[in-house]
């Protein structure tokens, strides 16, 4: 169930002017050039301040490259922390955000299969996807089910991918054993709630914050408030333990999740949003995340007869060359998809110029599945005064008590 996002701050009506209402203007003089296009950029790391829509130009596919006419693009918890500089290694700016998109191919490079123009897709995209137009190699495109929506493709690509590989590629999920997964309402969460629904007899314990509750109670076994003491709740439960335990977290969550773990169990460290507690990249909280990771022994993993891994799908397309295993694996999820017992949750739409307003919805950990921002939405005329607020806290920041009711009153949805 998709939502458009209400919310505005005055900064984003003064880029909207400027940026494209000035646009608009012009036009009326001379038509735009056609080859030049919208997009969203980065100016350098650091606050929302950074981002921008600007016009640039467009590009055109190389050989083996497909041009795509974008429709709509994810925006995920990892695209905060290109924003605020603090992966690694990242592209220096300005830069063009974005992993996924969908939309229409509008022209090939030569000698690219697989591919004619018109054809719905969507696909991985190593930066640049917050734009009108993209172009990437055909090994990371895929064409979209009939049904399915240009919204749904930018929900359903780097979530699902990430959540099949990490339950059946990493850990084997099998008949009868229990998963545990931190950021149960984020997209990656409730793609794994739903590929565990596929294998009979899975037991999903949730973790979420409180005010998530209700709406995805129905999607997981045992759901847990991420402020109380789930461990011993988990514990109570099921004494021995769990099967698997998807971490997105890092941090303290580290040692906790490896001691939940039963003999045989996998634990999957899979994101570190632990290390993003504001607007801006912190020092203190990245040294509070490293310094609170459990100290992985192997003797120790060897005694105990627990798996430690990684999963960074981004990785495994772009520097890793595995894409043929990433399109087997999509094979298999568009199966599922077209036998509706997988479906994209998309918790609401964003125009371009609403990006800032989106990562903020982010920030606040106040999404249950994917943010998706749709290039040919307008933007939404300020309707809340307290849509000018700045909030500090980051996704997967603890909360404080009681604060539940204000989040829920977010001005982004209506």
């Amino acid at each position: 169930m998709a939502k458009e996002g209400a919310g505005m701050t005055e900064e984003t009506e003064y880029m909207i002017d400027r940026h494209v209402g000035k646009d608009a203007d012009c036009s009326a003089d001379s038509p735009h050039d056609a080859k030049e296009m919208r997009a969203v950029i980065l100016s350098g790391f650091g606050g929302l301040n950074k981002l921008r829509v600007s016009r640039k130009p467009m590009p055109e596919p190389q050989e083996g490259e497909v041009k795509i006419r974008v429709k709509a693009c994810g925006l995920n918890f990892l695209d905060l922390m290109v924003r605020q500089g603090t992966i690694e290694n990242p592209p220096k700016p300005p830069l063009v955000p974005g992993f996924e998109c969908s939309g229409i191919v509008e022209s090939v490079g030569e000698n690219t299969k697989g591919f004619e123009i018109g054809d719905r897709v969507m696909a991985f995209v190593n930066y640049n996807a917050w734009a009108e137009v993209v172009c990437t190699p055909a090994e990371f495109v895929h064409k979209m089910p009939d049904r399915m929506t240009f919204a749904e493709a930018a929900a359903f690509a780097l979530n699902f991918v990430t959540a099949y590989m990490m339950l059946f590629e990493v850990a084997n999920l099998r008949e009868g054993m229990s998963v545990l997964v931190h950021s149960a309402g984020g997209g990656v969460g409730q793609a794994v709630a739903q590929l565990c629904s596929t294998v009979p007899n899975v037991t999903v314990f949730g973790v979420a914050s409180c005010f998530k509750h209700a709406a995805i109670r129905d999607s997981v076994t045992h759901l847990f408030d991420r402020n109380a003491d789930y461990i011993q709740e988990v514990k109570r439960i099921s004494p021995e333990g769990v099967d698997v335990l998807l971490d997105s977290l890092c941090g303290e969550n580290t040692g906790k999740g490896l001691s939940l773990l039963k003999p045989l169990g996998t634990y999957i460290l899979y994101g570190a949003s632990n290390m993003v507690t504001g607007e801006t990249k912190s020092f203190f909280s990245f040294a509070k995340s490293w310094w609170q990771v459990e100290k992985v022994n192997p003797i120790k993993l060897y005694e105990e007869n627990k798996v430690i891994a990684g999963f960074s799908l981004l990785n495994l397309l772009f520097k890793q060359g595995r894409c043929g295993l990433v399109r087997s694996v999509m094979d298999k999820l568009l199966c599922l998809y077209d036998q509706k017992k997988i479906k994209p949750v998309v918790d609401s739409l964003w125009a371009l110029e609403e990006v800032k307003e989106a990562m903020q919805r982010i920030h606040d950990r106040g999404n249950i599945g994917k943010l998706i921002l749709d290039v040919e939405k307008s933007p939404t005329p300020l309707m809340a005064s307290d849509s000018t607020e700045t909030s500090e806290a980051g996704e997967e920041e603890e909360e404080p008590e009681g604060d539940n009711d204000s989040k829920e009153r977010m001005p982004f949805i209506h």
